[in-house]
């Protein structure tokens, strides 16, 4: 599909923000090594949650879809063995995490993604698995999907690279239920907050371990999930786009759905587009946001690389300089984000510097033309961003990429006022 964009200088209204990607991911995985029944409230329903569900499934989770509610009849750690291999599609956060999972099943299960994802190495995860006694490996030996692994985790030690929290993520999720105490030790871990969100998890299903800060884990062995009931609260992933799109007009937006006290680290997108000028405040139930005048500031993403597509068209906006550091982790991202972002804001006509671990933007004037999506969803929306402060009309190619995380975006988008339409070609 093609995104087609015009000029739209000003943003009026209110929308209501998907649930959080990450979080729903992880009540899947805990509801189905649960025993009983849980109840997640208020799920997101995208391609990329739906490919967790439907590994939940397969790994033996009976799962009742209700109208924003899934109701999940769990395992209680004892897996089945999946009919066929299970194609986690596009979402990278669901092979991590259930491939953890599927540890604790006793035959071999088999996973694989599409194209961009089959382009992820695991390599860490299988290494940390392996030493925690599971049997885990690459088909190829290259440490990228198809992967194979099976149980029983026992536990143990190990290091883990911390290049993505999702390795850290599910060795934590996956742990409580090994046969004794596993220990820890992430390695250069990136992400930060990511991790913080896992163990909200845990605290909330009483496991127990102990932790050095980040660096060093104990997970108790023998431990059990417990059945439950909890509603997903909005993504800031997602709120990131429309929030930006405000910043950047003359615009009036309230986002509903979002929870300053929850532990998302694309919150600090908020504190971003402040430091650069924005007026940004909390109201019941969410944010509103004032755009106008902009200036250039150097903002650390370190603990938010899905943020960097949508603060590099910020840039672009800003007055003076902006410069995005410290993030070198989102060129293993569906894209090659930092290159990816180079290119096309360069053909809009943006001023851009790629550095090994960002990017540098200048202020510039846009002029829309067509332009890759590159099939990854928070490019085609960064990109539709910038089309509303292009001259003309900005047409941006795999646009059905949005249905990964937020396939509400330009219903959203529209309903604030902004001249976008999809397009099948």
């Amino acid at each position: 599909m093609r995104l087609k964009v015009q000029s739209t200088p000003k943003l009026q209204g209110l929308i209501e923000i998907p649930a959080s990607k990450s979080h729903t991911i992880r009540a899947l995985v805990i509801a189905t090594l649960a025993g009983g029944k849980s109840e997640i409230l208020n799920p997101l329903t995208s391609a990329d949650a739906i490919a967790c569900r439907k590994a939940c499934q397969a790994l033996g989770a009976h799962i009742e879809v209700r109208e924003k509610k899934w109701m999940v009849e769990g395992t209680g750690g004892h897996l089945q063995t999946p009919d066929d291999v299970i194609n986690v599609e596009n979402s990278g956060t669901t092979l991590c995490l259930v491939m953890g999972m599927a540890c604790h099943g006793l035959q071999y299960t088999v996973f694989t993604g599409d194209s961009q994802t089959r382009r992820r190495s695991v390599g860490p995860l299988l290494t940390a698995l392996k030493n925690l006694g599971a049997e885990a490996f690459s088909t190829r030996g290259n440490g990228l999907t198809p992967v194979v692994v099976r149980g029983p985790l026992k536990g143990g030690w190990t290091q883990v690279e911390g290049i993505t929290s999702q390795y850290l993520s599910s060795l934590l999720l996956s742990t409580p239920l090994a046969e004794k105490n596993s220990e820890i030790q992430p390695l250069h871990l990136q992400e930060k907050p990511y991790v913080e969100m896992t163990l909200w998890w845990l605290n909330k299903q009483g496991i127990q371990y102990e932790r050095e800060g980040l660096e060093y884990f104990k997970i108790k062995g023998g431990q059990a999930y417990q059945p439950f009931r909890q509603r997903i609260p909005g993504d800031f992933s997602s709120a990131t786009f429309p929030l930006c799109a405000a910043a950047i007009t003359e615009s009036d937006v309230i986002l509903k759905g979002l929870n300053m006290e929850d532990s998302q680290g694309d919150k600090k997108v908020i504190s971003y587009l402040k430091e650069m000028g924005a007026r940004i405040q909390v109201v019941e139930d969410g944010i509103r946001i004032q755009g106008g005048e902009l200036q250039g500031v150097e903002l650390d993403l370190n603990d938010t690389p899905d943020a960097l597509p949508a603060m590099a068209v910020v840039g672009c906006f800003a007055r003076g300089v902006t410069k995005l550091r410290n993030v070198a982790h989102a060129r293993i991202k569906e894209t090659d984000r930092i290159a990816t972002m180079r290119e096309v804001l360069t053909q809009l006509g943006a001023q851009v510097e790629e550095l090994p671990d960002g990017l540098v933007l200048k202020e510039s004037s846009l002029q829309g033309r067509l332009v890759q999506g590159h099939g990854d969803h928070r490019v085609v929306m960064a990109l539709a961003i910038a089309g509303l402060k292009a001259k003309g009309t900005t047409e941006i190619t795999t646009a059905e990429a949005i249905q990964v995380t937020y396939p509400g975006f330009v219903d959203s988008m529209r309903a604030l006022g902004a001249n976008m339409q999809l397009e099948s070609l």
